[in-house]
């Protein structure tokens, strides 16, 4: 519903307002929302792409077989700027969802530390990647939108 149908009077109006800019800048907001999630990822995983053999050392004591510390940066690198291109976005999506899963609980098991100061520092972070799956998880069920390389190829 439009807001020249909603009545400008009506105490719902400045919610079609929000649904109608949400609307005009659909497509805008899911580019920024894109570089926003992976921006992180390919931030975080060049580091890791720069050592692969010093992270997949860190892999046993996560409880994690060695072999992901040689997957997980470049999933994590090139999921990242997959995402902020918006290419094969859905199919990203689904695997970041998995790398966050292995992340977040092999990572930041706040609940196994007993110091306070690590433990409300793990909390953190966990909570941190529960929020950004939650994005991933938005991101999968809207795709890319306009401004990406999957609509392109799309058109072809």
């Amino acid at each position: 519903m439009s807001m020249r149908n909603s009545g400008v009077g009506s105490p719902l109006a400045k919610l079609y307002l929000a649904d109608e800019l949400a609307a005009r800048w659909q497509d805008f907001l899911l580019l920024a929302g894109r570089v926003l999630i992976g921006w992180i990822f390919v931030n975080s995983g060049w580091g890791k792409l720069m050592d692969i053999p010093k992270f997949a050392a860190t892999m046993a004591r996560r409880g994690l077989p060695d072999f992901l510390g040689y997957l997980a940066p470049p999933v994590e690198f090139f999921g990242g700027l997959f995402i902020v291109l918006g290419f094969a976005t859905r199919y990203t999506a689904l695997l970041l969802l998995l790398f966050m899963i292995l992340a977040t609980f092999s990572s930041h098991r706040y609940w196994t530390f007993s110091e306070p100061a690590q433990r409300a520092i793990q909390s953190s972070n966990f909570w941190k990647n529960v929020s950004m799956t939650g994005g991933i998880v938005v991101l999968f069920v809207a795709g890319a939108g306009r401004y990406a390389i999957d609509r392109l190829l799309r058109r072809s």
